[in-house]
């Protein structure tokens, strides 16, 4: 992880400290299991539960001639402890602890996350509801279409991060799991009712069958939840950037006092805080290549994931939570400029009503075909000579036959865009 895109909270989670204190919280709820099971002294577990203790630089030393963490753990945690220490890693293998004590770890950030995820969604619906009403041009293709609002379009974000949070909500759980079956998965040494005690203590759910390893198509579709996050982000974050474009400046990432936006040039205001959401969504989505081929293991475990992992469990999660406290932020102080709005809706010279004028004009008894090929040369016309497209409806004798001065004025009201407005917010859970 590196500091500049984390936050103090996830690097402490992913921590060598916390890493060995999520190992003796599994290794002291085996125990517990084992004394549920009538096999250890419940003096031993309070013996153990009171004094069992580990010490990050200690490990490291040892580690240096076992060549193996969990084992340099354990020795540590022994040296603390007097008669008792014989049943640290009782009937365990490594990967009973470290996958155990991983999920752990993953519920921790999770819980982070989660509330990342909320507080991101609400500033979009801030947004949304703030500028329910403000109309301006939706564009296809980056070209003008039609009238909708600023608050459509990020009601449209809003319905997105419901969905985020769905999906997360769904892959955390599955992943808060824990397995303690043993070297292959058979629970020869250490008996399912052990795990069960354990996996309660823990507050984790027991995975109905492993290998060694816990599955890992489990953590390939949470990080790939964490990547199609991001990458939802970065639609938005993309839509920022777009608009605040100089020719269309309809929106604006804040920007402090004293902030500078090139060391050349002192005009420049950025959108860097999207770009850079931009920028480590490419990351996460890289993270979700390495989670997929960490799924195929050979036969009942190898460590061929195990390094990857090491590496993107945690950047991740640090980065989903660095980059939804960062884009929230932008979307708090997000500046918005209705009246830029508004006025680029005339930079097409009235062109975005054309459909609503075609539509008229097969209501007026034309076939479609005879109102398209009577609209599309005006359009042509209005956009090759830089025409006011009304002017020139004005002017057709065969419009003028078919519709009053009215239906034309209607054909060219941008409210008749919006009026379903209510009922989309409605539908997406904006109103009630």
């Amino acid at each position: 992880m590196l500091e500049r895109y984390s936050r103090k909270e996830l690097r402490d989670i992913w921590s060598l400290k916390n890493q060995y204190q999520t190992w003796l919280d599994v290794e002291i709820a085996v125990d517990a299991g084992w004394v549920a099971e009538g096999h250890i002294p419940a003096e031993d577990l309070e013996q153990i539960r009171a004094k069992a203790k580990f010490d990050v630089e200690r490990i490291a030393e040892i580690e240096l001639s076992t060549r193996h963490d969990v084992v340099a753990f354990t020795r540590n945690v022994s040296e603390s402890l007097g008669e008792e220490r014989k049943w640290i890693h009782y009937g365990l293998t490594s990967t009973d602890v470290v996958d155990t004590a991983q999920a752990l770890r993953l519920r921790q950030a999770n819980e982070i996350i989660k509330q990342d995820l909320q507080d991101w969604r609400e500033a979009i619906k801030k947004l949304a509801l703030q500028y329910k009403d403000t109309v301006m041009m939706g564009r296809t293709h980056g070209v003008h279409a039609e009238p909708t609002t600023f608050g459509l379009k990020m009601a449209r974000f809003y319905a997105s991060a419901t969905r985020a949070i769905e999906r997360f909500d769904r892959v955390a759980n599955e992943v808060e799991t824990g397995k303690l079956s043993g070297a292959v998965g058979t629970f020869a040494n250490v008996p399912p009712h052990v795990e069960e005690i354990a996996m309660k203590e823990l507050g984790l759910t027991p995975q109905p069958i492993g290998s060694q390893v816990l599955p890992r198509d489990l953590h390939a579709d949470y990080i790939q939840t964490i990547a199609l996050i991001g990458t939802q982000m970065e639609e938005l974050a993309t839509e920022v950037r777009s608009l605040q474009r100089s020719e269309i400046h309809e929106v604006e990432e804040g920007f402090a006092k004293g902030q500078k936006g090139s060391s050349a040039m002192p005009h420049k205001r950025n959108p860097i805080g999207d770009e850079n959401i931009t920028g480590l969504a490419r990351v996460l989505r890289g993270y979700a290549v390495t989670a997929l081929e960490n799924v195929t293991l050979w036969h009942e475990r190898d460590i061929s994931h195990s390094s990857a992992e090491r590496i993107i469990l945690a950047d991740a999660t640090a980065l989903i939570d660095y980059m939804l406290n960062r884009h929230t932020g932008i979307l708090n102080n997000l500046g918005v400029f209705p009246e830029t709005m508004r006025k680029n809706m005339d930079r097409t010279y009235g062109l975005i009503y054309s459909q609503r004028l075609l539509l008229s004009l097969i209501d007026a008894g034309l076939s479609r075909e005879q109102a398209y090929d009577t609209v599309q040369p005006l359009t042509a016309r209005s956009w090759d000579e830089q025409l006011m497209f009304r002017d020139l409806v004005d002017a057709d004798s065969t419009i003028q036959a078919r519709l009053t001065k009215e239906q034309v004025d209607a054909a060219f009201d941008y409210h008749y865009h919006l009026r379903h407005v209510d009922e989309i917010f409605k539908r997406v859970g904006l109103l009630a």
